[in-house]
């Protein structure tokens, strides 16, 4: 049988239909507004005549700035870091969190809180950037990989996350010989691959947005990320414009396609960030699973 809904429900739920299409439209219209701006003329781009639909529409920004001497090494890097970073995130703060629940583990409580304790404290920029010399991770690759591969955060998620499974797994695995490594790798690994992906599009975020890393620490070229080198042009939007109009022969070009600085900053923003708009939605069901049972026990 058919329940009738009052007219309380049905109120109700137009109300929340509207309101979530209301902030749906919220967040995704800044991204659309960026999109039509870089495949719009130009100069109305820049003189702010396109506002809610695109105008003689072409897609050359993306292709005169994606030839930009030095940017697709950059965007090497960007992927180098965000892969082996995102790799070593995952498996350093999900095993550590994993040996925290080890009851038999020695000090225990006193390491896990010697780790949580970071969250809240840290010396300060000046005394980073001398650890980090003394490293020798100044101008090396291994300066973005290295030191994220603890995260107390994701720590806190991994040892609450295991901490719900039930302990019989482990035991059983234990009286048939299974070590503390095989346990891990084999029974509780493939069990909270929910807060992996969560944890994983965590750091897969940190790593491709980061920048500022490579401005303390990086003086050579061969090291910067695609996100410093935009985030360089981004100030000198109207230097690039010349430089790009500069390899450009005036006479033949279509005025409507002449790089302004408005059309390079906004592209260079659509660059930045459609990767990871390309990625979250595959881990969306993983993420949305893994924080929730993640940040609650039980």
């Amino acid at each position: 049988m058919t329940q009738r809904r009052s007219f309380a429900d049905r109120l109700f739920q137009v109300l929340n239909y509207s309101g979530f299409g209301i902030i749906t439209i919220i967040c995704i219209f800044p991204f659309y507004y960026l999109f039509i701006q870089t495949i719009s003329d130009n100069a109305l781009s820049a003189n702010g005549s396109v506002t809610f639909f695109p105008k003689g529409i072409h897609f050359s920004n993306y292709i005169q700035v994606l030839q930009v001497k030095g940017l697709s090494h950059a965007a090497l890097v960007s992927v180098g870091r965000t892969v082996l970073g995102t790799i070593g995130t995952v498996i350093g703060s999900a095993f550590l969190g994993y040996i925290f629940t080890k009851r038999k583990m020695a000090g225990r409580v006193f390491w896990y809180r010697f780790v949580i304790v970071t969250m809240y404290f840290n010396a300060g920029i000046i005394p980073w950037f001398i650890v980090m010399m003394n490293l020798n991770l100044t101008n090396n690759f291994w300066a973005y990989v290295l030191p994220a591969i603890i995260s107390p955060f994701n720590v806190i998620l991994v040892k609450t996350f295991v901490e719900s499974l039930p302990e019989a797994l482990e035991e059983s695995a234990e009286m048939d010989g299974a070590g503390t490594f095989t346990l891990f790798t084999r029974i509780v690994f493939p069990l909270i691959m929910p807060i992996v992906a969560t944890i994983a599009i965590f750091s897969a975020v940190n790593q491709w947005n980061s920048f500022m890393d490579t401005v303390f620490l990086m003086t050579k070229d061969k090291y910067y990320t695609l996100q410093f080198v935009l985030y360089k042009y981004l100030n000198e939007s109207n230097s690039l414009a010349a430089i790009i109009k500069s390899g450009q022969g005036l006479e033949n070009i279509d005025l409507s396609k002449l790089q302004t600085s408005t059309s390079v900053r906004t592209t260079v923003a659509m660059i930045v960030v459609t990767p990871i708009l390309a990625v979250y939605p595959f881990f969306q069901r993983y993420f949305v699973k893994g924080i929730m049972i993640g940040a609650v026990k039980g």
